[in-house]
């Protein structure tokens, strides 16, 4: 029997394992994919999530990409964008899923059994048996959204209320390099004139990567094949753009209602719902959520029930506030006000820097988590 069996592969699940490697703990990761693999994301990670995961920079951009962002387009589509410029260090850094998961994996220390679906987990005495093979004292679940351990413990699925997005990131030829406007260093975003969503187009060298993501999912692909069409009639992209968009889902950290631990089993990463509200990002607080994980099961001393488990939760409430059954403030507001303020808003400097960009994107105003693994 192994200690810990974390299901999903990802930068939740292994940045745990990773957390925990020197703990005497036994880890497995499972994953259906085998590494590397394609990861729906717009696919960028502030400065705060390399010092987390203490990645030494030079390293990994030794034949991966990691494009530096010093500044961002924001507006409302329709509108004129607002550049937020940030001279000196870089302010985030755009990766691709593909090469940073396999990175984050492979150096976690953990057994993998990639390639091996989750189908089902039973108790046993001492904690589960998953895939009627693999015994287990505690299961986390990490696979995402439609994580299987999380629907094990009650999680609804595509009922919940979620963000849905497609996205598509291609490597552009020569014609196609020439072709877009979009400078590497300053990612667009569009929010839609709704408020329900936003859209995204960022160039990592001789790659692209373009996005939409909306709360509300109804007639998503028509949205999404719009977005585009704008872009091209800009002239930010090229006419030959692919077509072939791929989505996910996730959901806002705030109305998220999952429950995070029960005896023996736990939930990390986008599995428990941490994306944050505004930006929709999932990576830093993936990895967050993990370091969180690792410090309390490092103290457990092998003691998995709920009650010992219940420190993650509060741990998670602590750094990322308490989750809110229904709407927020701004969320009463009538549609009919926040529209004409918003577009008044995303046309001034000081908002779409101090606020969309550096609040809502950056989380320049929470420091890295400081946690017992550094």
């Amino acid at each position: 029997m192994i200690d810990i069996l974390i299901v999903g592969g990802g930068p939740a699940g292994s940045t745990l394992a990773w957390a925990l490697r020197d703990s005497g703990l036994t880890i497995t990761v499972m994953d259906k994919q085998t590494f590397p693999r394609q990861k729906v994301c717009a696919g960028w990670v502030t400065p705060a999530v390399m010092d987390e995961l203490q990645i030494d920079l030079d390293e990994y951009a030794d034949g991966r990409v990691l494009q530096p962002i010093t500044g961002f387009r924001i507006g409302l589509i329709g509108q004129k964008l607002v550049h937020s410029y940030y001279p000196g260090k870089p302010v985030s850094y755009g990766i691709r899923r593909i090469e940073f998961d396999d990175y984050l994996l492979q150096r976690s220390s953990a057994s993998l059994l990639t390639g091996q679906a989750f189908s089902n987990m039973q108790r046993i005495e001492d904690g589960w048996r998953v895939n009627d093979a693999v015994e287990a004292r505690l299961v986390v679940g990490a696979g995402g959204h439609f994580c299987p351990v999380a629907r094990t413990i009650g999680a609804k699925g595509v009922s919940e209320r979620a963000v849905a997005a497609q996205e598509v990131e291609f490597k552009m030829n020569a014609a196609q390099k020439a072709a877009c406007r979009i400078e590497q260093e300053v990612p667009e975003l569009f929010f839609t004139p709704d408020l329900k969503g936003y859209g995204w187009v960022f160039r990592k060298g001789d790659y692209l990567n373009i996005g939409l993501g909306r709360e509300d999912r109804h007639r998503l692909a028509a949205h999404v094949q719009d977005f585009v069409q704008y872009l091209k009639t800009l002239g930010k992209i090229p006419e030959d753009t692919p077509d072939e968009f791929n989505g996910h889902a996730y959901l806002l950290y705030p109305h998220a209602m999952r429950t995070v631990v029960d005896d023996r089993v736990m939930l990390i990463g986008d599995a428990a719902g941490l994306a944050y509200a505004q930006s929709g990002e999932g990576i830093r607080p993936a990895v967050e959520s993990a370091l969180l994980a690792a410090d309390v099961l490092r103290t457990a001393d092998g003691d998995y029930s709920r009650v010992q488990l219940q420190i993650y939760h509060d741990k998670l409430e602590q750094r990322f506030g308490k989750r809110m059954p229904g709407p927020d403030m701004l969320e009463w507001i009538p549609m009919g006000i926040k529209q004409p303020v918003a577009a008044q808003l995303m046309k001034t400097d000081w908002f779409t820097k101090k606020v969309v960009t550096e609040r809502w994107f950056l989380h320049s105003h929470q420091a890295p988590l400081a946690t017992s693994t550094h």
